[in-house]
């Protein structure tokens, strides 16, 4: 199909600044992109017949690594260190 069209996972490195600029960075675009993901994520790791742990680990593991960065300054002030 159309460049347009297709996922990022079939976009060739050649093809890649064109499908980028194709996309839509509008509020609206980027909406309906994160709409998209969330999606798809949902579809492949939460609603399935025989799910396991990992959907739910995945979003936790993602969110402990997204805290630490937020947080990183202030830890970082923070530190044990052994010389004052």
């Amino acid at each position: 199909g159309p460049l347009s069209e297709r996922p990022l996972l079939e976009v060739r490195l050649g093809e890649l600044h064109t499908w980028i600029s194709t996309c839509s960075f509008s509020p609206q675009g980027l909406l309906g992109a994160v709409q998209r993901a969330w999606s798809s994520y949902c579809a492949k790791y939460i609603h399935v017949k025989q799910g396991g742990p990992a959907g739910i680990s995945m979003l936790l593991a993602g969110y402990c690594l997204l805290s630490y960065g937020w947080n990183y300054q202030h830890l970082k002030r923070h530190r044990w260190r052994k010389y004052h």
